[in-house]
């Protein structure tokens, strides 16, 4: 299997066929088959036998991508405003300032108190439970370290279809299974999510906010509905990413709390900046301790020099939320009122994006970029969810919000008719 002798998809030969053919015991074979299994690389469907698993460790989703030629106008990308994000200069000049004085060594604590301190603050005025904290590398970083420190490969996670793409790659190559649950405009749906894990799903992640690609966001009648749905099953590891904290002006409704391992990350790239590559992560004890444990062995510690701008950042309060989260709505308010004028229906109750469900996504985003608009294909984010069209409404001019929805009004018509003599 190694040498790529075995294609995926193809069958294995019966544990008892091969132990004969190889002169070794059944049950020698039988680990072996449960290795491969745990590890991902093949899948058991009872009497019907063991395959190659279909899928690579990756699915390389990054690279289902539109490229934008010159004079194509960009709404595919996902990133913030760059005109929104506050000005980082002084805060690292203080904070490098701050390290002259006191530089940090090997050995000393990885967390900057200060930042522990307001981060506490705000989590706590949201409702999120009380819990040690560490400092990771984005929320990415903090999602990929729980999972290491409590699955083994060959375990399901139950994840949002329509999802985030890096997600989507992330657990198949930690050797993880994914298991999809639909989402609406206030979340992952609650009999989905409980069919997840009654099917053996031992991880639950969840975006509370600025859901990406759809913008749900959890509201407090879901919120109490997934609660429900998770004390049935209180082994569940439940991650919850609150990237959307800083550009977003409705209300967290964590879940957090009804199982005996959780974690909760917040990033500060959206509403800060992408490179400062930063997220607070809390939990139960013994799920940040063990990520703490397996950080030392790694990278040891996030700098402290960027954990203290990070902090002078929102001492100084160098970053208007209320006004932020209001031009982003305002972006995607008006994008999806013109498209509703038109008859088409999207979806984006938060966050930089608009999610625009289409009956023919390949058809839509190649008339699209000919018409002059580069938009994110719907299959970056989805599994077995429908298809649909992602435009990243952050740097999006109201008089282009017109242009736009007549393009893709025009878009998701009937193709020309075509005649052949």
């Amino acid at each position: 299997m190694g040498a790529g002798e075995l294609m995926p998809g193809q069958l294995l030969p019966p544990m008892r066929e091969l132990a004969l053919e190889l002169g070794v015991n059944p049950n020698t074979v039988a680990a072996a088959y449960r290795t491969l299994r745990e590890r991902g690389v093949i899948e058991t469907a009872g009497r019907r036998g063991s395959r190659v698993r279909p899928k690579p460790a990756t699915t390389g989703r990054e690279h289902i991508r539109v490229d934008v030629p010159e004079g194509v106008r960009d709404v595919s990308n996902g990133n913030p405003d760059p005109a929104l994000l506050p000005s980082l200069a002084q805060a690292f000049a203080a904070a490098a300032e701050q390290s002259d004085r006191q530089p940090v060594m090997y050995g000393e604590a990885p967390v900057e108190p200060e930042l522990s301190r307001i981060a506490r603050a705000a989590l706590d005025a949201d409702g999120v439970p009380d819990g040690p904290l560490a400092v990771v590398s984005g929320s990415l970083d903090a999602i990929e370290r729980v999972l290491a420190v409590h699955l083994k490969p060959g375990d399901t996670v139950a994840v949002e279809d329509p999802g985030w793409g890096s997600l989507l790659d992330l657990v198949p190559a930690l050797g993880l299974r994914t298991a999809p649950v639909g989402v609406d405009d206030e979340g992952p749906l609650p009999d989905q999510v409980r069919g997840a894990l009654a099917g053996g799903a031992r991880a639950l992640i969840v975006t509370d906010r600025a859901q990406n690609p759809t913008g749900a966001v959890v509201s407090a009648t879901r919120a109490r509905a997934l609660r429900s749905v998770l004390r049935a099953h209180p082994e569940t590891l439940l991650i919850e990413d609150d990237h959307g904290h800083g550009i977003v002006d409705q209300p967290l409704h964590p879940l957090a709390g009804v199982t005996r391992s959780w974690a909760f990350v917040r990033s500060v790239a959206k509403a800060y900046g992408p490179d400062l590559r930063l997220g607070v992560l809390t939990g139960d004890a013994v799920t940040v301790d063990r990520v703490r444990g397996r950080q030392r062995l790694g990278p040891g510690w996030v700098s402290r020099i960027t954990q203290r701008a990070v902090v002078r950042l929102w001492a100084d309060g160098a970053l208007d939320t209320p006004a932020v989260a209001a031009a982003y709505r305002a972006r995607r308010d008006q994008l999806i009122e013109a498209l509703a004028a038109r008859g088409i229906e999207a979806h984006g109750r938060s966050g930089l994006n608009v999610w625009i469900p289409v009956p023919d996504e390949t058809g839509a985003v190649a008339r699209l970029l000919h018409s002059g608009w580069a938009v994110a294909p719907g299959a970056r984010f989805r599994m077995s969810a429908p298809p649909g069209i992602r435009i990243s409404v952050s740097t999006l001019d109201a008089d282009e919000t017109g242009p736009l929805a007549d393009a893709v009004a025009a878009a998701l018509g009937p193709a020309p008719v075509r005649s052949y003599v």
